[in-house]
C-alpha cells in the first residue's frame, strides 16, 4: 500500500476523492485529511506520504505555498484544480500530474500509476523543485522544461533548445550542444506550452526558437538560417507573422 494525503479546503471535493480512490485506487491508503496549508503541512511531516493529492488554489494559500514549505519533497504530488488555472502550463512544463474537477476516474487511476512509478524511480523530486523554479523564475530564458523520454526524464532550460522537428507523433529537440532528444508527443503540443516563451512554429514540421535565428533569407520562399547554421522553411502563411517577432526581437 501507498500512503497519501489529501490537502483540500472544500467538503465535497475532498470526500468526492476520498471515496473514488477507496473504490477505484486499492492500492492508496488515504492517512489524512488537510483543509488549510499549514494542516497539510503538519500533515505530510507526521505522515511522511507517498503522495499527496494537492488542490492548487484553496482559501488560505495555494498549493504551491505548501511546496515551498519543503526543501526537497520526497512526495509524489498529484495537483487538483476546478478551472483552467495560471499555473496549469508550469506544471505541465514540468511533467508534473493534475487532475481537472469534477475528476475523472480514468484520469485518476492513470495519475495514481504515473505516481506509484516516479516513486519507484526517484524522478518526482527534481520535477517538483523544477516547477517551483519556474513559477518563481521572473525571465522566460531561465525557464527549464521536463521531458518525459524512453529512458527517463531530461530537464532542459529553454535557452538550450535551438529547435524542435516533428516526425509523425514524435517530436526532436534539437539542442545547443548538438544532443537531440526524441519525445513520443506531438509537435502541437509543444506549440502550446512553448509559444508565450519565444518558439514560433514556421510551418508544420518545425517549431523554432526565435532568440536563436542567426540570418532570415527571403529568397527561394523565405527561410531561417538558425544558430546550428541549419536552413528551416518558412510557411507563407507564417512569414509575416515571423518577420514581425523578429523585428521585435532587435527593439
Amino acid at each position: 500500500m501507498y500512503k497519501a494525503i489529501i490537502v483540500e479546503d472544500e467538503l465535497h471535493s475532498w470526500q468526492f476523492l476520498k471515496n473514488i480512490i477507496a473504490e477505484y485506487c486499492k492500492q492508496i491508503d488515504i492517512v489524512a485529511i488537510a483543509n488549510i496549508v499549514v494542516e497539510g503541512v503538519a500533515a505530510i511531516s507526521q505522515h511522511k506520504p507517498d503522495i499527496v493529492f494537492l488542490d492548487i488554489e484553496m482559501q488560505t494559500g495555494t498549493g504551491f505555498d505548501l511546496l515551498q514549505q519543503f526543501q526537497k519533497p520526497d512526495f509524489e504530488v498529484i495537483f487538483t484544480t476546478a478551472y483552467d488555472h495560471y499555473a496549469l502550463k508550469a506544471i505541465k512544463f514540468s511533467a508534473v500530474d493534475y487532475l481537472l474537477k469534477p475528476i475523472d476516474i480514468a484520469e485518476l487511476q492513470l495519475s495514481v500509476e504515473k505516481a506509484i512509478e516516479r516513486k519507484k524511480n526517484q524522478t518526482g523530486q527534481v520535477a517538483l523543485q523544477m516547477l517551483l523554479k519556474n513559477l518563481q523564475s521572473p525571465q522566460q530564458s531561465e525557464q527549464s522544461i521536463t521531458l518525459s523520454t524512453s529512458d527517463g526524464l531530461e530537464f532542459i532550460s529553454l535557452k538550450n533548445i535551438i529547435r524542435i522537428e516533428a516526425s509523425g507523433p514524435y517530436s526532436h529537440f534539437i539542442l545547443k550542444d548538438q544532443k537531440k532528444i526524441i519525445v513520443s508527443r506531438h509537435l502541437k503540443e509543444y506549440e502550446m506550452l512553448l509559444s508565450d516563451h519565444g518558439f514560433f512554429r514556421v510551418h508544420n514540421s518545425h517549431m523554432i526558437n526565435i532568440a536563436e535565428v542567426k540570418r532570415m533569407v527571403k529568397n527561394d520562399g523565405g527561410y531561417a538560417i538558425m544558430s546550428d547554421d541549419s536552413t528551416i522553411s518558412i510557411s507563407p502563411k507564417k512569414k509575416e507573422e515571423f518577420l514581425q517577432l523578429i523585428k521585435m526581437r532587435m527593439v
